[in-house]
């Protein structure tokens, strides 16, 4: 009779942590209808003020493009997510970006994951925007609470929060 009132909640959460220093943007505001229409999953986007960025999850690397500008996380709690720097940063070749870390790696929040030069990206790309998107949010059963913080800062600022339904 009582068995539902003492149930453990179902519910569990993981938060995501803001992968770069910068102005948080809404995803839909991204200037590529890849990301802004969600194609790839939902997320967000970073206006960046340096060239650093850090793991936003506990995790692991399952994935760096050859231009090192995207890189893919498997979180501990299952969500995949792709941080993808700048618009149109795969014409560079890897210019510009330096790797700190291999696929396979086992990272925390905060990890320095990669570091580029700012400059070279604003002069050379559509744009220095950094995206952060879940790829497996459309085929999961997660409820996803974007922040509504306007300024992300490196490894400190909750930019999202993953939640079973």
């Amino acid at each position: 009779m009582f068995s539902k009132l003492f149930k453990k909640n179902s519910k569990t959460s993981q938060l995501i942590y803001a992968p770069i220093n910068g102005e948080i943007l809404s995803i839909e505001g991204v200037p590529d209808p890849v990301f802004s229409q969600k194609m790839l999953g939902e997320g967000m986007a970073i206006i960046p003020i340096d060239g650093n960025v850090a793991s936003p999850v506990d995790g692991k690397v399952i994935q760096i493009a050859p231009t090192k500008h995207a890189i893919g996380i498997l979180a501990d709690g299952g969500s995949e997510i792709l941080i993808h720097v700048g618009l149109e940063t795969v014409a560079l070749k890897g210019e510009g970006f330096e790797l700190k870390v291999n696929v396979g790696d086992s990272i925390t929040v905060g990890q320095l994951l990669l570091t580029y030069n700012l400059q070279h990206i604003k002069e050379h790309a559509k744009s220095d925007m950094t995206i952060m998107v879940i790829t497996n949010s459309q085929t999961n059963t997660h409820k996803y609470e974007i922040s509504m913080d306007k300024v992300a800062i490196m490894g400190e600022t909750v930019v999202m929060k993953v939640t079973n339904k």
